[in-house]
């Protein structure tokens, strides 16, 4: 009942994008209530998910319910939490600047080498994401006084792929992807095939829905049909995570292991290489 008490709500999200013809209201907006915010309000109906955690008040249910943000279940300790947000406060300044200073670089465009045009490039994409939602992660918690957490987790630090997908990148999607598709998925999955399958089975059909809410973000901002490159990078990244995870095992058994800073610069190049070719074509529909 909760459920087919949301459908308005639910058709009014997926339809309001497409009365939207500016690019970067309609971005967010797409991202926001076609797939986080309709994701949560499917979770929030069999009673799952953060707005199940939600403080009981409207003026509390709403901001997240429609913006990517989570409330945080357990609180740090005082001094902890201190030291926590002094640090975030530095750090959020220093990435400020490198953003700022990215910004200017672009102005000598012409005398930078490829190469570094695309480490610019990358992360420019970064920061711009991480400071827009940590900004807006400020005034939520300035407004309402309750801690959500964070959106990133610092990936230039990933030492696999498995660990940017999975612990550093974009955590309010993981958060949303992993209670909607890989539980379940692995539950049904776990009583056919044999452990050792399950996990790799349900990591693919998330990359696959990922690329399907990527694919329909894509479409309300162009009105244009869907092409495969997005869905050759989310395959690609499904099936090397897969092979990375079965490799890692058998290197363990063997006792071989991968120093983290060979780890950490080999995960950033691969994915600024196919992050590059699997954009390109898309940017050119967009601008």
């Amino acid at each position: 009942m909760r459920l087919l008490s949301l459908f308005p709500i639910l058709y009014l999200f997926l339809t309001l994008p497409f009365n939207l013809s500016s690019f970067h209201l309609g971005g967010p907006t797409t991202f926001f209530l076609v797939w986080l915010d309709t994701f949560k309000l499917i979770l929030f109906s069999f009673n799952h998910g953060p707005l199940t955690l939600s403080p009981p008040n409207i003026l509390h249910f709403i901001p997240i319910a429609s913006l990517p943000i989570n409330p945080k279940q357990h609180s740090p300790t005082k001094n902890n939490h201190t030291n926590n947000t002094q640090n975030l406060k530095w750090l959020l300044l220093l990435k400020m600047l490198i953003f700022a200073m990215i910004i200017r670089a672009y102005d000598y465009r012409e005398k930078l080498h490829p190469h570094f045009i695309l480490v610019l490039y990358c992360c420019h994409m970064y920061l711009g994401i991480e400071l827009v939602l940590a900004l807006s992660a400020i005034s939520i918690r300035t407004l309402l006084g309750f801690e959500i957490e964070p959106q990133f987790n610092e990936l230039y630090l990933s030492t696999s792929l498995q660990d940017f997908w999975g612990h550093r990148w974009n955590l309010m999607v993981i958060r949303i992807l992993c209670p909607t598709i890989y539980y379940p998925i692995y539950r049904i999955f776990i009583c056919f095939v044999g452990s050792s399958c399950v996990m790799t089975s349900a990591m693919l059909a998330t990359f696959l829905v990922s690329w399907l809410m990527h694919e329909l973000i894509y479409y309300y901002l162009t009105r244009v049909t869907l092409t495969w490159e997005v869905m050759c990078f989310f395959v690609l990244h499904g099936v090397r995570t897969a092979a990375e995870m079965a490799t890692k095992k058998v290197m363990l058994r063997r006792g071989w292991r991968l120093h983290l800073v060979a780890l950490g610069p080999l995960v950033v190049a691969f994915l600024a290489v196919i992050g590059r070719d699997g954009n390109e074509p898309r940017q050119a529909k967009l601008y």
